[in-house]
């Protein structure tokens, strides 16, 4: 199955991400959000990351102009229908990716897979509004997505083989290293680390220690990069909760259940890191 043109449709860090990274791997990319603003900032972003590999000897100029060649915007989804994959990565909303899967099984030809970046929401059930639930699988790409190395592969009930055998020798055409997956919820990364945070959450909300100390903790006595209350401000307080709720939901197992202080942190629009206030500040 020879996969050359990709749309990646949202335009936000994970999808302008995952379009570098494409593009880097000689794939010509098709950059898709509902806004020019969103894909300017999106094509911005992965300039300066460009930018920042030639600046430290890993690109060369000439390297970094034939990558950001092969990238293309567009705010019209109908641009998409001579590519052979598209790989949706918009917000974390079940109706929104599905409304998203119908459109693009109609646009997109009948060769063409469907790819979703979906943190935590089911495969399947987003395969079952297409005419090709074979040609349906999940990619789930770590963030920041041009450095994770991690990416798994979600078998939804349908995947065809041939399928899930040419998306993984995709991500690794972009220099990933993939994991098979079934589809269940939260998959096994954030079925594994949600529950952590969500525990990060309730250690501040019971008092039990302070933000850094719960932080230090993991830190240093667990050998982490990064605590897990300032892991959930990069990964965005809102994006917890909607996983969260997913595992929730899907498995009805009250170890899931998001700690309240999350849920207000939300409400208040503390969101993490791209707005400035979460369990930190940020200027």
């Amino acid at each position: 199955m020879d996969i050359r043109n990709v749309l990646v449709a949202g335009a936000g860090q994970m999808g302008s991400g995952i379009a570098q990274v494409a593009a880097q791997a000689g794939l010509e990319v098709l950059l898709y959000d509902i806004a020019e603003e969103f894909t300017q900032r999106g094509l911005s972003g992965i300039r300066k990351n460009l930018a920042r590999s030639v600046e430290k000897g890993r690109l060369t100029q000439a390297e970094m102009d034939e990558v950001l060649g092969r990238i293309r915007t567009s705010t019209d989804l109908d641009q998409a229908a001579a590519c052979d994959m598209a790989i949706e990565a918009v917000t974390e909303n079940l109706q929104v990716k599905l409304d998203l899967f119908r459109r693009l099984d109609e646009i997109l030809p009948a060769h063409a897979i469907l790819a979703s970046n979906t943190s935590s929401l089911p495969i399947t059930q987003l395969a079952a509004v297409t005419g090709r639930p074979e040609q349906v699988i999940g990619m789930h790409f770590m963030n920041p997505v041009p450095v994770m190395k991690l990416v798994e592969v979600i078998r939804g009930l349908a995947t065809a083989d041939a399928v899930y055998e040419a998306v993984k020798t995709l991500a690794e055409r972009m220099g990933k290293t993939t994991v098979e997956v079934r589809d269940f919820p939260g998959f096994v990364s954030n079925r594994v680390l949600m529950p952590m945070i969500n525990e990060a959450i309730y250690c501040v909300y019971e008092g039990v220690a302070s933000v850094e100390d719960v932080d230090q903790v993991m830190k240093l006595g667990m050998n982490h990069p990064m605590g897990p209350l300032t892991l959930a401000d990069f990964i965005g307080l809102d994006t917890c909760l909607a996983i969260l709720e997913v595992l929730y939901e899907g498995f009805g197992d009250p170890k899931y259940r998001p700690c309240p202080l999350l849920r207000q942190y939300v409400q208040a629009g503390w969101l993490g890191k791209k707005t400035g206030r979460g369990f930190y500040q940020y200027t």
